[in-house]
């Protein structure tokens, strides 16, 4: 198993948003950036991933688990794109923020931080940990 952060815009689409689908459960699309696209096709149906509120919240608030592999994005004619579902597990106790996370020396090195406008990151086993302690969620 493999774990991810995906970020929204929560005016765009919220954890409320996602709870509130039908079986909880989403395509996750609109990613054209070349390296989240990338992310996109590397994961894989029971992948974890933090949903992560961007604009003003800048935080984790919840869990998600990919429902169906990577698959064509209908709407790209030049079939570049791909898409994933994702499906609703759980909120987190506690929101994790961005300035949490950057000021946690033991995840300076993910993608969030440093390449902070990817949209799709992959976050390695011990960081997921230690986000869903700083969570206060375990899964």
């Amino acid at each position: 198993m493999n774990y991810w952060l995906l970020k929204t815009e929560p005016s765009a689409w919220s954890w409320r948003d996602q709870l509130a689908a039908p079986r909880k459960t989403t395509d996750w699309t609109g990613v054209t950036n070349a390296a989240a696209q990338k992310n996109i096709r590397a994961m894989a149906k029971g992948d974890l991933a933090f949903f992560y509120h961007t604009g003003d919240e800048k935080q984790i608030v919840g869990i998600v688990q990919v429902s169906k592999a990577p698959s064509p994005d209908p709407s790209d004619a030049a079939g570049k794109l791909h898409v994933i579902d994702i499906r609703a597990l759980r909120q987190v106790k506690k929101p994790v923020t961005l300035a949490q996370i950057k000021a946690d020396a033991k995840l300076a090195h993910l993608a969030l931080v440093k390449q902070s406008r990817l949209s799709v990151v992959p976050i390695d086993v011990a960081s997921w940990q230690r986000i869903c302690k700083m969570a206060e969620t375990e899964l």
